[in-house]
């Protein structure tokens, strides 16, 4: 489907010479002398790399139809990660590489969203929050209470986080998935 360049939004899905792009940021210009155009900030969903380009406002794009479907993580295999449909109960397969730093956070029995293009697995999104529990970690040190003061903790994941002084191995606690950050007990 082909969409004007002034209807694009962030987010939105699109193909340009055969590549995948999802447009991260774009602004309308409309100088003093000569006609309006787009600059828009480009991420190639195949490759991660950025660009940006400008394009005249009267070209047309093609927008990328993307299929979103709920998976339930199981289990991995070498570099291979096994997630299950929701629905149909069909397991998935899915490369290491595809996955990228999401590999910190996703833990056994967790619901995601794998993004497909055509039958391609172009990624995953995570939940915003996901709990996790402390495997290991040093133990509070009594009337060390600096103000923000902080330590590391390793998830069940193998992920390491920074967390406040007081938590404790085998204490639940709450990470955001996009920045990897302790965010509260659970």
């Amino acid at each position: 489907m082909n969409i004007n360049i002034n209807d694009i939004k962030n987010g939105m899905t699109v193909v340009m010479d055969g590549n995948l792009y999802v447009i991260q940021e774009f602004q309308h210009v409309k100088p003093g002398k000569g006609p309006a155009f787009v600059r828009i900030k480009l991420k190639n969903l195949r490759t991660g790399s950025t660009t940006e380009d400008t394009f005249n406002t009267n070209i047309k794009i093609q927008k990328a139809h993307i299929e979103k479907i709920n998976v339930q993580y199981l289990y991995s295999a070498g570099d291979v990660y096994t997630f299950m449909n929701n629905e149909t109960y069909e397991q998935i397969e899915v490369p290491a590489k595809t996955l990228g730093d999401n590999i910190d956070f996703i833990k056994e029995g967790l619901d995601i969203t794998i993004d497909f293009y055509e039958g391609e697995i172009i990624g995953i999104t995570l939940p915003e929050k996901v709990e996790y529990e402390i495997i290991e970690t040093e133990p509070a040190v009594k009337g060390n209470t600096a103000t923000n003061a902080s330590k590391d903790a390793k998830i069940e994941t193998g992920y390491v986080v920074r967390v406040p002084l007081f938590i404790n191995q085998g204490e639940k606690i709450i990470v955001t998935t996009s920045d990897g950050k302790y965010s509260g007990r659970a």
